[in-house]
């Protein structure tokens, strides 16, 4: 008889967890908080940077070669002995490159006088956006830094690097504002041409810092917190290797 008592206190409390809990669990996951804000928030600064790894191995920037704003070759040879921060984009893009770009400036105003220290974007619409173009966006948002470099090249080995090399999703999608859907993350390079990051509580590393969320805004409606100041802060540990 106690067994039987035993049984209807725990389907007891199962009922009122899954009345509870189970229906903001289901919200949380179709809203993708689940993923974006726990796993990649990040509460203190302590720590040293994680390698990103594929398959055991310690994930390293592919080779590429692209030409630049002032229509110079650029290859990932140009970046070696420099801390460098990677991102996607393109210049006619209507809703988060902006705020991108922007963030890129004010990290490119903390290092302008680090000379290890680089920006890679890459055009993720390269028939549209010529070195002529590239030219007036960086002249227009304040790029000064001669180590950041806006590319331009095939569209196929942009776009390969960006979903494959990188995992950084960038496709077009025609309903897209723009045509085109890319991620807004920013990827972070050590001297040796190697992916770092923070890690999340669980000692996992979060891969990638979010590019779409100013510091002023200090987080999004979603609760996503701005990585801006988190960036800075690990170029500064990466510049010290």
């Amino acid at each position: 008889m106690k067994s039987k008592y035993t049984y209807v206190w725990v389907s007891l409390v199962v009922l009122i967890f899954g009345i509870l809990f189970v229906p903001k669990i289901i919200d949380r996951l179709k809203g993708g908080t689940v993923v974006e804000n726990d796993r990649m928030n990040i509460k203190d600064n302590s720590g040293d940077l994680s390698f990103v790894m594929l398959n055991g191995k310690k994930r390293r920037v592919p080779s590429f070669e692209f030409i630049n704003q002032d229509s110079l070759i650029i290859s990932n040879k140009d970046y070696e002995g420099k801390v460098f921060v990677v991102e996607f984009f393109f210049t006619k893009c209507p809703s988060i490159c902006p705020i991108m770009s922007k963030n890129l400036v004010k990290i490119q105003d903390e290092f302008i006088t680090e000379n290890n220290f680089g920006i890679a974007s890459f055009s993720i619409t390269p028939d549209y956006d010529t070195p002529r173009v590239l030219k007036e966006y960086a002249e227009a948002y304040g790029v000064t830094d001669l180590d950041w470099h806006l590319m331009t090249g095939d569209r196929e080995k942009i776009f390969e690097l960006a979903n494959s090399g990188f995992n950084i999703f960038a496709a077009e999608v025609p309903d897209a504002p723009g045509g085109f859907e890319h991620s807004g993350l920013f990827a972070l390079v050590d001297k040796n041409g190697f992916i770092r990051s923070r890690v999340d509580d669980f000692g996992n590393p979060i891969v990638y810092y979010r590019g779409t969320i100013t510091q002023d805004q200090g987080q999004n409606e979603e609760g996503e917190q701005e990585q801006i100041s988190v960036l800075v802060e690990d170029i500064k540990k990466l510049l010290k290797e």
